[in-house]
């Protein structure tokens, strides 16, 4: 905090990013009272344990993304791009819910009414128990919750709102964490489940300040590309389920559809014949996913080649490509790479080290991989393969779809799959001797 404006911050060195924030003044006491506050402690093996019932999205890939449903009472943020989906998914959710007699209260401070009723005509047919507000002020969506008494509250969007107390413009960190918290209280104090709408920055953030995501319940991320039709919910914190789950859409003329089967889509438009391309196992939370890696060097008279990634850490690849020349002998330094997964999935987890590597090999000695196999491990600085988790779902998911053969470490679990031969490799050069990639 600083008193008087400055144009560049001493803490972090970024540029216009003070924002004033006004402080109400504090009402004179007259003479200051003594409080006597009462409390209630329990001991915690004396608290009972209730179940908790969820409440349904209508949504299987939703459902499943939160952990089983929406928990009674919590505070949900949904985030992502402009127009990548988020008021169409929770406009469908809302309409899901109202057919089950469930009250429903949408408010948006973005569209009109007429405009919210095109896209819910356009979606499905509405239900009477929906309820609609076009506000933005604070005090008249916590009346319209007293009226209505819904079972769901979403707000279109957090950065719209305006808490009447604030002198602050819409979209500031102090409305935004002031109007957070009071939709916080609502949430708790009438058991009702809310869903804020996060807009994004340029660099992919929630806007906003970060206790914003601190204080809810559940924070998820909508992911896709605008040219793709796929979309991806992806939970990165959740105080009712597990983190890192996925679900995935695909954006049709009438909203949002469930991919039940992703691994299936990802590999549909596969081509095995080609140097370049091999299948990775990764995990997305629970799910087994599998994904293809494709992989193109080409020769540049530069003495810098690029090195470019789509879906992948640019750095993890650099490391990837020196133990691929330092361990493997195979020169990279003359070539620029081009690195892309499939499908619009980011990769994160190192179990796909050795599909990518394989991969990079493939395109650089122009040896297309065998088509019924898959590649699982970590690799180490050393060219060593690493044990990864999980290695029974794995290789079921890739049996289920029509892979025979697995390369994987060796010091893994290794369950005997019927139909799936498992070839433990412990080293980069022991992979690469038995795909035949080393001239």
């Amino acid at each position: 905090m600083t008193p008087r404006w400055l144009g560049k911050c001493p803490n972090c060195g970024e540029w216009n990013t003070l924002v004033e924030e006004k402080t109400p003044e504090k009402k004179q006491t007259k003479a200051k009272r003594t409080i006597t506050v009462t409390t209630q402690i329990y001991r915690l093996n004396e608290i009972s344990l209730q179940t908790v019932t969820r409440l349904s999205t209508g949504i299987n890939e939703l459902d499943r993304v939160l952990g089983g449903g929406i928990v009674p009472g919590s505070l949900l943020l949904l985030g992502g791009e402009p127009g990548i989906g988020k008021s169409t998914l929770l406009m469908q959710v809302c309409i899901r819910i109202a057919r089950r007699k469930i009250p429903v209260l949408y408010v948006t401070g973005e569209e009109s009414g007429e405009q919210v009723r095109l896209r819910a005509q356009r979606l499905e047919d509405i239900a009477e128990e929906f309820y609609l507000l076009c506000s933005v002020d604070l005090d008249e969506i916590i009346a319209g919750v007293n009226q209505t008494k819904p079972g769901l509250l979403v707000i279109d969007s957090i950065q719209t709102l305006i808490n009447p107390e604030l002198t602050s413009a819409p979209g500031s960190i102090a409305q935004v964490r002031e109007c957070t918290g009071e939709l916080l209280k609502i949430a708790k104090a009438h058991h009702l489940s809310v869903f804020i709408i996060g807009h994004v920055t340029k660099f992919g953030a929630i806007a906003g300040p970060k206790t914003l995501e601190h204080m809810v319940d559940t924070v998820l991320y909508f992911e896709g590309e605008s040219t793709q039709n796929y979309r991806i919910v992806r939970t990165v914190k959740n105080r009712y389920g597990p983190t890192n789950e996925i679900g995935v859409f695909e954006m049709t003329d009438t909203g949002l559809v469930e991919v039940p089967n992703p691994s299936e889509l990802f590999l549909a438009e596969r081509r095995p014949d080609v140097s370049g391309s091999a299948v990775v196992v990764t995990l997305e939370g629970t799910r087994p996913l599998l994904v293809e890696v494709q992989a193109l060097a080409a020769p540049t008279p530069f003495p810098l080649p690029q090195r470019v990634t789509t879906g992948f850490d640019l750095r993890r690849l650099t490391l990837l490509l020196g133990i691929l020349e330092r361990r493997a002998g195979i020169r990279v330094g003359n070539r620029d790479i081009f690195l892309n997964v499939a499908g619009g999935l980011k990769l994160t987890e190192p179990a796909v080290d050795l599909g990518v590597i394989c991969t990079l090999s493939s395109a650089l000695v122009n040896v297309p991989l065998p088509k019924d196999i898959v590649l699982i491990g970590e690799v180490g600085l050393a060219g060593e393969i690493r044990s990864v988790a999980r290695i029974a779902a794995r290789l079921n998911e890739a049996r289920r779809l029509g892979f025979r053969k697995a390369l994987l470490p060796v010091l893994s679990s290794q369950p005997k799959i019927s139909g799936l031969t498992a070839v433990p490799v412990d080293s980069v050069n022991a992979a690469l001797a038995f795909l035949k990639l080393k001239k």
